[in-house]
């Protein structure tokens, strides 16, 4: 009888080694499958590499990537890259689909990568269509009406929306805005690379890398923007209520690394930029809970802010007024919303 009970509890134990946990279970359950529109970016590689890690960090635990969507279309940074990237997220694993709707059958969130901001709206409004909670690399869309376009179908379908460039997720801007040691922020100078995309406003394919730390650390309320723009600068000054003053300087031809010189009421110091591990950690916990760590107002506002640069360079620099810039493409966006 003994060793009936001891050859019992062998195959009990044995059957235990053989199944996963209930933890483990639970956790694969509890798992988002992500699609990926677009796979013509560097960043649908690094998306890739941190959420479908062997040992994906803490922060980004919950996400795994399952499939994509090619895309692309005839700019050279789409063209020439597409079929590259597609093939290394095939050879690891990724299933490759040939339309949108084919993917949005497999996946429960959608990063919607696409490198041309021009396409943005007529792929975001599939997703939307299905509900799924949706992160926008940038630029959100090919124009400030056509981001607008996109928030307000998104808040109708109820269906959670935002967009980002990592830039903004340095721990030292996100924080800068509440930091005793700087104190009340009286400005922020910023600059980076500024490679343009014909088809889009100047700044808003890499300039919105410099801009979204702008707003990061000087939040919404710009009153007026006015640009200076030579073949290898783009000065942009826009006016905060108050008359505190942030400024973005866009680079060409020289060097040019990322960087915020913030200006306090106690101190002026220097911050440095986020990066993909940061942004991914931001879209886990977006895709998790369904609240977006960016207001859909300030990123509104910040892509009002570039392009009222380039009606400011068309008038020859003049001041143009955000408030009104804002207001008038949001009577265009619903003129178009209404005839659809």
């Amino acid at each position: 009888m003994r060793r009936f009970i001891c050859l019992c509890l062998l195959t009990l134990g044995m059957g235990a080694l053989a199944m996963p946990s209930a933890s483990a279970a639970e956790a694969e359950s509890k798992t988002l499958r992500a699609g990926m529109i677009g796979l013509d970016t560097s960043h649908v590689i690094a998306f890739h590499k941190i959420f479908n890690a062997e040992e994906p960090s803490e922060d980004v635990m919950g996400v795994k990537i399952v499939a994509g969507y090619p895309g692309g279309t005839d700019i050279p940074a789409s063209a020439d890259r597409v079929e590259g990237f597609t093939e290394q997220l095939r050879e690891s694993g990724i299933e490759i689909v040939e339309t949108i709707p084919e993917l949005l059958e497999q996946v429960d969130v959608v990063l919607l990568e696409s490198v041309d901001g021009r396409i943005h709206l007529e792929e975001a409004k599939q997703v939307i269509a299905a509900g799924k909670p949706v992160f926008i690399d940038k630029p959100i869309a090919g124009s400030l009406v056509e981001a607008i376009m996109i928030f307000e179908l998104a808040e109708r379908a109820g269906v959670p929306c935002f967009s980002s460039s990592s830039i903004r997720f340095g721990d030292d801007l996100l924080k800068a805005r509440n930091n005793d040691k700087l104190g009340p922020i009286a400005g922020c100078a910023a600059w980076g690379p500024c490679i343009y995309q014909e088809g889009i406003p100047d700044l808003f394919n890499y300039g919105v890398h410099g801009v979204e730390g702008l707003y990061t650390v000087m939040g919404t309320g710009c009153q007026t923007v006015v640009r200076t723009r030579t073949e290898d600068t783009d000065l942009v000054v826009g006016t905060w209520e108050g008359g505190r003053v942030g400024t973005y300087r866009g680079i060409r031809n020289n060097k040019a690394g990322f960087g915020f010189m913030i200006f306090g009421n106690k101190a002026i110091t220097q911050y440095d930029r986020g990066g993909y591990e940061q942004l991914c950690r931001e879209i886990t916990t977006f895709f998790k809970t369904g609240t977006s760590p960016v207001p859909a107002d300030e990123t509104i506002e910040l892509f009002a802010f570039m392009e009222a640069a380039d009606e400011s360079h068309r008038q020859g620099g003049a001041a143009i007024s955000i408030p009104d810039f804002i207001a008038d493409a949001r009577a265009k966006a619903e003129e178009r919303l209404a005839a659809e």
